[in-house]
């Protein structure tokens, strides 16, 4: 009868055979490593954002009243200069707008305007904290005041914000906002008590890069 051939474990002693099975794992997952795709996070998602140095936008927002259970509609248009001026102008379905500049707020609906500092308001600061930092890529801003998730890619991504105050969270759940490459498309604000809004953004015109 002819002869067996002799298996590795027959000519091999077991501890160079698995020294062998080591490194073809290790080299294995060293080319997976290697010809994986670049995690793109924060920091080069602020980056990317931080060169646009200004720009403007019109918005539709779409905001869901659950104990009301209505949606209101309205729409007007944005503002943003680095590093810390953002405005919002609301033109439908009344005039009111929204300016702030450093910690300055100024909050006015039709003739009445009232300039207040922005951390007095911290319920609504954290919104503006979270769109302004997104759009300027305030990048300290927003680890400080936001447990920060990037996710997509240069090309289209997902920035999800969860305020790190505890009180603050207790208002303000979550807010996501989402882009293309260095333009900010999308606003989604989740509220604690279930209410929530849906602000959609067109830019106007390219912001001023440096």
């Amino acid at each position: 009868m002819p002869k067996r051939a002799a298996a590795a474990s027959e000519w091999l002693p077991a501890s160079v055979a698995s020294r062998l099975a080591a490194a073809v794992v290790s080299g294995v997952l060293v080319a997976a490593v290697a010809n994986a795709a670049p995690v793109f996070d924060l920091a080069q998602l602020a980056d990317m954002l931080a060169r646009v140095k200004s720009g403007e936008a019109l918005f539709t927002e779409q905001r869901r009243i659950e104990m009301l259970d209505r949606t209101l509609e309205s729409s007007g248009r944005l503002f943003f200069r680095a590093p810390d001026v953002f405005v919002r102008e609301t033109l439908k379905p009344r005039h009111e707008k929204l300016a702030v500049d450093g910690n300055t707020l100024t909050m006015s609906i039709g003739e009445r305007s009232r300039t207040l500092p922005l951390d007095s308001t911290p319920e609504a600061g954290v919104v503006v904290e979270a769109i302004r930092g997104t759009l300027t890529g305030n990048r300290e801003a927003l680890e400080r005041l936001f447990v920060a998730v990037v996710t997509g890619s240069s090309e289209r991504w997902s920035l999800e914000l969860v305020p790190r105050d505890l009180r603050l969270r207790g208002q303000v759940a979550s807010v996501r906002v989402l882009g293309h490459e260095a333009v900010v498309r999308e606003v989604q604000v989740m509220l604690a008590d279930g209410d929530r809004s849906t602000m959609t953004v067109e830019p106007l015109a390219s912001g001023t890069t440096r």
